[in-house]
C-alpha cells in the first residue's frame, strides 16, 4: 500500500481540482494549493508563459481566463513519486481548444507548484505518428506532381505571388528550430540568414570554439544527435548539423539575406518588411514576425578613452576568429567570460602571448563537475532511468524562476566544497572568483545578465600556470599608442586588442530594424527583475520578452542555447498557430517591462 499512496494522493487532489474547476468554484480551486504557491503555464490557461505567485494570483487568473479555457479531463499518467514529503505526479488534460500536460508538487496534501503546458491545437496537431503525409497519392494522374515538384513550387512562390504568414529573422539555431516547427504546424514562414550558409553562424567563429553544454543538453526538435555524437560538440559540426536540418526539415531558407527595415501597419495587421536578398531588395507582407537574431542583440560597442591613439588591432570578439595572426605577438583580452576565456586559449594555443583583462569577478564551474552534479538529468544515466531529453525539459520548465535560486545555491555549495582546491590555486594565481552576488552561480547569472561565468574547459589551468596573464582588479584608464594605461599607473604593452565585452540586448536589433520607439517600447529581454546588479525589473516571474506577447501586437522574440530554443520554440509557434487559425487568444498577464 505504502508504494501506492503518492499516486492515491496525486489523484485525490487532482479530482478535487477538476471539481473546483467544473463547478467554477475558485475559492475552492485556489483553496487546493498551500500559501507559498505557484503556478507556472505556458499557454493552456493564459495563452501567455507566466508564473502566479500565491493563492491570491492564481484566483485572480481563473477569474478571468477559466470561463473560456473549459479546462477538463485531467488523468494522472504514470506513478507518482515522493521524496523528503514532496508528492511528484505527471497528469494530461483538455481545454476549449488544446490538449495539454503537466506535472503537480505536492506538499501536506496540498499543491506546492503546479505547471501546465500545451501540446496540441484540436484539429491543428502536428502530423505525425500515425498521422504523418503519406508521401505519394497513389492514383495514376497525368497532371502528377511529385514531392520535389511541390517543394520546387513552394519554394518559387513563397514571398512571391504568395506571402509567408510568419518571418523569421535569424536563422542560426534558434530560427531554424522555430523554423521546423512551424513547418510542422503547416504555418507558411521564411527564415532569413545573413550569411551564405545555414550554420555558418557557428563556422564563422573562433576555431576552437565548441559547445560546454552536453549533447544530451542539445538536441534539436524532431532530429536527435545520434548516439556517436561527441559530448561537446565542435563548431564546424554544429554548422554541418544545422546545414543538414534544414535540407531534411524543409525550410524555406533564405541565405545572404538581410532585413533593411520593417513596419507595421495597426489597422490592417501586417508587417512591411523589405529584405536585401543578395542584392535584390524584396517587400514581405507577413502577419507576424520573431526576431530570433541569436541569445543577444548588437555587439556591445568598444568604447574606450583613448582608441583612436592605439596603433595596434583594436576588435570585437564577434570579429574574432582566429588567433594565427597574433602569432609571436603581445595580446590583451579585454573580459573574463566564456568568450574571454576561450579566445585566450586559441590566442595562447596559437602561439600569442596573452593578458586577460578582469574587470569584474567570474562564477567559474569545471566542466566535469558541472556534468555530474548539474546535469544530472541530461546524461546517459538519465536516459538508462526513462528520463528523455523531452522529459528532462519539462522537469526544468516546471521549476518557477522564483524557487530555482535556493536549489542552485545549494548546488553551488557542493561545487565549492567538491573544487576548494581548484578555487584556490585560481585565487592565488589573481584571478578574481565569485558565485553571484546572492551565491547562485552560474545559471542564474545566465537569466539574470548574461554574463559573468565560464564553464573551464582549460582556460583556467593557463592562468593558474601563469601562461595566460592575468590584471585584475584595477579599471582601464584609457589606450594609448603602445597598448593599455590602467587607473594605477601601470601599462601594459599590446599588439592586439581583444574585446570581448559582449552584447546589447535583442530590442537594440528591432531598433535597427523597425524604429527606436517600438525597441523602447517592448523594452530589453531575458532578465528576472531580481534585484541583482544589472537585472532590472519589475520580478514577473519570467525571463522579459522570451517566447510569448510582447508590447508590440505581432512581434516576437525567440532565442537561447539549444536547448531553450528547442523547448520554447514550440510555444511560439503554436501561439502563431493559433492566431493563424482564428483561434481566439486572450492574453493574461502584464506584458514585460510593465509595471504591475
Amino acid at each position: 500500500m505504502l508504494e501506492i499512496a503518492p499516486s492515491q494522493q496525486a489523484a485525490a487532489w487532482l479530482g478535487a481540482f477538476d471539481k473546483a474547476l467544473e463547478a467554477g468554484d475558485i475559492a475552492a480551486a485556489a483553496n487546493l494549493f498551500v500559501d507559498d504557491c505557484y503556478w507556472r503555464d505556458l499557454l493552456t490557461f493564459t495563452w501567455n508563459v507566466t508564473t502566479m505567485e500565491g493563492r491570491e494570483a492564481i484566483a485572480d487568473m481563473l477569474k478571468a481566463t477559466l470561463a473560456a479555457t473549459r479546462p477538463a479531463r485531467w488523468q494522472l499518467t504514470g506513478e507518482a513519486t515522493s521524496d523528503e514529503g514532496i508528492i511528484e505526479a505527471w497528469f494530461t488534460f483538455e481545454t476549449a481548444v488544446a490538449s495539454g500536460q503537466g506535472i503537480m508538487r505536492l506538499r501536506d496534501g496540498r499543491c506546492r507548484t503546479l505547471f501546465t503546458a500545451m501540446t496540441d491545437l484540436k484539429g491543428f496537431e502536428e502530423r505525425k505518428g500515425a498521422t504523418r503525409p503519406l508521401g505519394v497519392r497513389h492514383k495514376a494522374d497525368p497532371e502528377r506532381e511529385i514531392w520535389s515538384e511541390a517543394r520546387a513550387r513552394e519554394t518559387r512562390e513563397l514571398g512571391a505571388s504568395e506571402q509567408p504568414y510568419c518571418l523569421v529573422i535569424g536563422g542560426g539555431q534558434g530560427g531554424i528550430m522555430l523554423g521546423a516547427r512551424l513547418r510542422q504546424l503547416g504555418v507558411p514562414s521564411i527564415v532569413i540568414e545573413k550569411n551564405a550558409r545555414p550554420g555558418d553562424s557557428w563556422r564563422k567563429r573562433y576555431r576552437t570554439l565548441v559547445l560546454h553544454d552536453p549533447v544530451w543538453y542539445d538536441h534539436l526538435p524532431y532530429i536527435p544527435f545520434p548516439d556517436n555524437w561527441p559530448v561537446f560538440t565542435p563548431k564546424d559540426k554544429m554548422g554541418d548539423w544545422l546545414e543538414m536540418y534544414t535540407r531534411v526539415m524543409e525550410l524555406n531558407y533564405w541565405v545572404a539575406t538581410r532585413c533593411v527595415g520593417a513596419s507595421y501597419d495597426e489597422a490592417e495587421k501586417v508587417w512591411t518588411v523589405v529584405v536585401d536578398r543578395v542584392g535584390q531588395h524584396i517587400t514581405l507582407k507577413p502577419k507576424h514576425i520573431v526576431f530570433a537574431t541569436g541569445a543577444y542583440g548588437p555587439a556591445r560597442p568598444i568604447d574606450l578613452p583613448g582608441a583612436g591613439d592605439f596603433k595596434g588591432e583594436l576588435l570585437h570578439s564577434s570579429q574574432y576568429s582566429s588567433g594565427e595572426k597574433f602569432r609571436g605577438k603581445k595580446t590583451a583580452v579585454i573580459g573574463a567570460a566564456s568568450s574571454g576565456h576561450d579566445v585566450c586559449v586559441d590566442l595562447w594555443e596559437s602561439g600569442a602571448e596573452v593578458t586577460m583583462i578582469q574587470r569584474s569577478p567570474t562564477t567559474v564551474v569545471k566542466s566535469d563537475t558541472l556534468m555530474e552534479v548539474g546535469f544530472e538529468i541530461f546524461s546517459e544515466n538519465a536516459l538508462a532511468r526513462g528520463i528523455t531529453t523531452e522529459k528532462a525539459d519539462m522537469i526544468v520548465a516546471s521549476t518557477p524562476f522564483a524557487l530555482v535560486p535556493k536549489g542552485q545555491r545549494a548546488l553551488y555549495d557542493v561545487i565549492r566544497t567538491r573544487d576548494a582546491a581548484f578555487y584556490e590555486r585560481l585565487a592565488a594565481a589573481g584571478f578574481a572568483l565569485d558565485f553571484g552576488d546572492d551565491e547562485t552561480g552560474l545559471l542564474m547569472k545566465a537569466y539574470r545578465t548574461g554574463s559573468g561565468y565560464y564553464i573551464d574547459v582549460g582556460a583556467s589551468d593557463l592562468i593558474i600556470d601563469g601562461k595566460i596573464g592575468i590584471r585584475s582588479g584595477v579599471a582601464i584608464k584609457s589606450l594609448t599608442v603602445k597598448g593599455i594605461l590602467f587607473e594605477d599607473g601601470s601599462e601594459l604593452e599590446a599588439d592586439a586588442i581583444i574585446a570581448c565585452t559582449g552584447y546589447q540586448s535583442m530590442n537594440e536589433t528591432v531598433a535597427q530594424i523597425v524604429s527606436r520607439e517600438v525597441a523602447d517600447r517592448v523594452g530589453p529581454c531575458w532578465g528576472l527583475g531580481s534585484g541583482v546588479k544589472g537585472d532590472p525589473g519589475p520580478w514577473q516571474g519570467e525571463l522579459r520578452n522570451m517566447w510569448k506577447p510582447t508590447a508590440q501586437e505581432a512581434l516576437w522574440f525567440h532565442g537561447g542555447n539549444l536547448a531553450l530554443s528547442r523547448f520554447y520554440s514550440k510555444y511560439v509557434a503554436l501561439q502563431i498557430k493559433a492566431r493563424m487559425e482564428g483561434i481566439d487568444t486572450p492574453v493574461y498577464g502584464a506584458v514585460s517591462n510593465a509595471r504591475r
